[in-house]
């Protein structure tokens, strides 16, 4: 009981920083596409082209579409996109138009040194890592075997790279780590 009990609270621990994670994903590479393609970048037909469309799956495309026909401002779309859209968003099929020639303007603070596909490939799978890492959280699931200070390192890692002052004011607010340390 005291580990069900554990794995409850620290669950409730990581909502906090995938969310503030998740916010932060989505607004950089909102505001690459916003360069690219312009403010009304999910009715683009130039973007919503890139997008692939599988007949099994996700479908990056028809979840903007659906979006589409909900709400009438990029602003109420961006929010309702699921977490997936974001991470698709990160895969090499956006290297030329979106990551090379914005990659390190929308995330400022990326390790030195690496490559804008080096630096892609780390950050989809961090968020790919995350995505999964928060859908067990979202279904109850038991997170007490995950790899928690990896995933804790990975939200910070990933907020870092698009601001400093935010990656400080997770730090100041995150409970995970001290919740870690009271695993039963």
């Amino acid at each position: 009981l005291a580990l069900y009990r554990w794995n409850s609270e620290i669950s409730g621990a990581f909502l906090t920083p995938l969310e503030i994670c998740s916010v932060v994903l989505r607004n950089a590479i909102s505001e690459a596409i916003e360069a690219k393609y312009g403010a009304r970048w999910p009715w683009a037909s130039g973007f919503e082209r890139t997008l692939p469309n599988p007949h099994n799956g996700y479908s990056p495309r028809q979840d903007l579409f659906s979006q589409r026909n909900k709400f009438t401002s990029t602003g109420k779309i961006i929010p309702e996109l699921k977490l997936a859209f974001w991470s698709q968003m990160l895969t090499a099929r956006h290297d030329q138009r979106l990551w090379t020639p914005l990659l390190f303007q929308v995330f400022p603070n990326i390790q030195p040194g690496l490559t804008v596909a080096q630096a892609r490939v780390a950050m989809y799978n961090d968020m790919e890592q995350l995505r999964k890492f928060r859908n067990r959280i979202a279904h109850h699931e038991p997170i007490f075997k995950a790899p928690l200070m990896q995933n804790m390192a990975a939200i910070t890692e990933l907020v870092a790279m698009r601001c400093w002052h935010t990656v400080a004011w997770l730090k100041s607010i995150e409970t995970v780590t001290a919740m870690i340390a009271l695993k039963p």
